[in-house]
């Protein structure tokens, strides 16, 4: 019961949640709310009036009174068509409802991800977990309108079966307080299941993965040629009994209180009847309405305490995580005030950067002091885990600096709003995104403004030596790609990876073009050569990127002999800014860059031999 009386505790602080949940839906559909609201309150009344209608024809019959059949039949035919006939249009009118306020609702949810300035809740994995619930919950977010108009339908049932229990006698309207038990489980119980199925949301998103793992074509062939398919299988059902084991003893406790609370409502409603036959003496009509109103408060009963059930675990819930998105997005709304740059002329500085990342302790960058000089080539190398990647993302604006201050030419760029500066921004990563669309749209999506523009894409392709990818194609850049899609073409890994570099190439004149290990899958001399292209045209300008703007351009490897021809190497290792200089320069200072460089030589100049 402690439970019960947290999560009774839990439904007034919600309230605004659900509020603001039901005013997105006033905004984004006003007329058909309201029509969908008044039609589920009609098409309550028929329905409700037939124990009266039942009381006046049997007295009418019993009693030989024409002038009470003949209205009771009536009002029965009309019950009966009105019941039928509202029900129907008031269903389809909820349903046009539910199906325009369902896209509203996946917007607002989508819009709220994508305007968040930083990456964390992508990243974080107790924002994951939320998000994955959010996620499965905004396509039934659109169930609670319906749900709210049926239990308002339901609730208006009850008042007039009351009404009708107390024109018998005022004591039958105490049939409610009977119903209160029911009320009371159906209210909290959603809620303790829900609060199970979270704490195990982690162990549910496992069982998933490891479900697509095991059914889905990309790690297909891994599966089978290790053989993992049975391990996988045996841990999959492992994670979902994690998850599932506490979830069902706590849907079998909370059932055993909802069904005490049953048994009092039936106890109440066989009372009330031998009070009325017996204690009363009343009428045969009388009886007939006790004996048929109190079934149907029986059902409406049923009918409202599942409504509220939905309502709790649903609406409540999920109205919850939509506030607490909303709120998120709102507190990560940036108040920045100053002006992005349109050219660089002294550079990028960073002041005693440290960053860790949120929800963590552990410093993945420490004390980092760096300078970028305008109109330069800037070699980024360091094993995995140096802390590369999360220097470009500070670069990026996806996260702020823990700690210490990243300027351009003086100015603070946490005084920069995110967009304008990644507006000026352009590049390719290691971990890119597979966009499945035409060929064209998947490059041109680099610089939305200019999507259609099919000579921009043509020379991003160019750019990024993708020309023999898009020569490869069926239709070239009108290729739709992914085979899962109608005339769909599969490419491999390597053909994605220049796609999304010529993505990267998309905009002209960037201030900063951040390459972070886009040629991964290439081998060493192929990735040499095209930064060496890259640095070439870097240094040189043309028309189409001149680099009057000072822009930097930024290179991340972890292959040392990739990036010789960098004007400036930053050596990288354990958080820490070990070493800056030429490559000649670090080479000659027999530090840590010329052992590493040397070792990778040495393995590279063996594997060549073999």
């Amino acid at each position: 019961m402690r439970n019960a009386e947290r999560n009774l505790d839990e439904l007034p602080a919600a309230l605004p949640s659900m509020w603001r949940a039901v005013k997105r839906g006033f905004v984004a559909e006003p007329a058909l709310i309201s029509i969908a609201f008044a039609l589920s309150l009609l098409a309550a009344l028929p329905d409700a009036l037939v124990a009266l209608w039942l009381q006046m024809l049997t007295n009418g019959l019993l009693e030989n009174k024409p002038q009470l059949v003949y209205p009771a039949a009536a009002g029965l035919a009309l019950s009966a068509t009105l019941t039928w006939a509202l029900r129907v249009v008031s269903d389809r009118t909820q349903r046009r409802f539910r199906d325009r306020v369902a896209i509203a609702l996946e917007c607002h949810v989508a819009e709220l991800q994508a305007s968040v300035g930083t990456v964390e809740h992508h990243e974080r994995p107790d924002y994951l977990d939320r998000l994955a619930i959010l996620r499965d919950q905004v396509f039934t977010l659109d169930h609670m309108y319906m749900s709210l108009f049926g239990t308002c339908g339901w609730i208006l049932r009850l008042a007039v079966m009351l009404g009708l229990l107390a024109s018998v006698h005022p004591a039958l309207a105490l049939l409610a307080v009977f119903a209160l038990p029911t009320v009371v489980t159906s209210s909290w119980r959603p809620g303790v299941e829900r609060a199970v199925e979270q704490a195990g949301a982690q162990a549910q998103r496992l069982a998933r993965h490891l479900f697509d793992l095991a059914t889905t074509a990309p790690p297909g062939k891994e599966v089978r040629v290790t053989g993992i398919g049975e391990q996988l299988v045996r841990k999959r059902r492992a994670a979902w009994e994690n998850w599932y084991r506490p979830v069902s003893n706590a849907r079998w406790a909370s059932a055993g209180w909802h069904t005490a609370g049953w048994a009092v409502f039936g106890a109440g409603y066989v009372a009330s009847v031998v009070f009325v036959a017996r204690g009363l003496e009343a009428s045969p009509g009388d009886v007939v309405l006790v004996l048929v109103a109190g079934s149907r408060l029986s059902a409406y009963i049923g009918a409202t305490v599942g409504e509220i059930g939905f309502l709790r675990g649903i609406w409540m819930d999920g109205s919850k995580r939509m506030a607490w998105l909303e709120d998120y997005a709102a507190a990560k709304l940036e108040r920045a005030d100053g002006t992005a740059p349109t050219a660089i002329r002294d550079g990028i500085r960073l002041e005693n950067v440290s960053f860790a990342y949120p929800g963590t302790d552990k410093l993945v960058l420490k004390d980092v002091n760096l300078d970028l000089p305008a109109g330069s080539v800037v070699a980024l190398v360091g094993e995995n885990g140096a802390g590369k990647t999360t220097l470009v993302k500070l670069l990026a604006k996806m996260y702020e600096p823990t700690a210490g201050r990243i300027s351009v030419d003086g100015q603070d760029l946490a005084r920069v709003p995110a967009a304008n500066w990644r507006a000026r921004l352009a590049g390719a990563f290691q971990d890119f995104f597979r966009f499945e669309f035409h060929a064209g749209t998947t490059v041109g999506v680099g610089d939305a403004p200019r999507l259609e523009d099919r000579p921009a894409v043509a020379t991003a392709v160019e750019r990024a030596g993708a020309t023999d990818v898009v020569d490869s194609l069926p239709r070239g850049l009108d290729t739709q790609l992914g085979p899962t899609w109608p005339s769909g073409v599969e490419v491999s890994f390597g053909q994605w990876q220049k796609l999304a570099l010529a993505r990267g190439f998309m905009r002209d004149g960037p201030l900063l073009l951040v390459l972070d290990e886009p040629t991964a899958a290439l081998d060493a001399e192929t990735e040499h050569a095209l930064f060496e292209r890259y640095a070439a045209a870097a240094k040189g300008g043309s028309a189409a990127q001149p680099v009057a703007n000072g822009r930097i351009t930024l290179l991340v490897s972890h292959r040392f002999s990739t990036v010789r021809m960098a004007d400036l190497i930053v050596v990288m290792d354990g958080a820490r800014v070990m070493e800056v200089g030429r490559h000649e320069d670090l080479v000659a200072a027999g530090g840590q860059y010329a052992d590493l460089y040397d070792i990778q030589a040495k393995a590279y100049q063996s594997a060549a031999a073999g």
